[in-house]
């Protein structure tokens, strides 16, 4: 399959249609571990630092101007024991998965950024297989905690 890859960043930025392409796309083909619409645009915001925001990209895969896959990276300022960058979103359209969009979006993730990356993966995720091929390691376990606001 023949697809144009697009790098939006601080340089070369989306306008608000694509924003709003990205993020409908991301909402729908995240499945059950998406996030809210506007969480969503929240971090393509900060990877072109419209924002304040240490940067960072967000990718997408088109075939005939239509959205097949996408990623969001954002930097963290950190570096050493905190990645330099930060995996948010990675999704391809739930009808082309398998056929290597996921790969070749991965790929050229790690190409674009600048440090090292860490991404979160729930457990039951089919794509934790795909992270380890290309060399993540479980290093740690994350807890979080959820404050209340009230």
């Amino acid at each position: 399959m023949t697809y144009q890859l697009n790098v939006y960043s601080a340089v070369k930025k989306p306008d608000i249609n694509d924003k709003n392409e990205i993020t409908d796309f991301l909402y729908e083909h995240l499945d059950q571990f998406g996030d809210r619409k506007e969480d969503i645009m929240k971090a393509i915001d900060f990877s072109v630092k419209d924002r304040t925001s240490f940067g960072g990209f967000t990718l997408t895969a088109r075939v005939d101007q239509k959205i097949i896959g996408a990623v969001v990276v954002n930097q963290t300022g950190m570096e050493g024991y905190i990645p330099e960058n930060i995996l948010v979103y990675i999704a391809t359209h739930r009808d082309l998965r398998g056929k290597g969009i996921g790969k070749a979006l991965m790929k050229e993730a790690i190409n674009l950024a600048h440090g090292d990356i860490a991404l979160h993966v729930e457990p039951d995720n089919p794509a934790r297989h795909l992270y380890q091929k290309l060399g993540f390691d479980n290093k740690y376990l994350e807890m979080r905690l959820k404050k209340e606001t009230v």
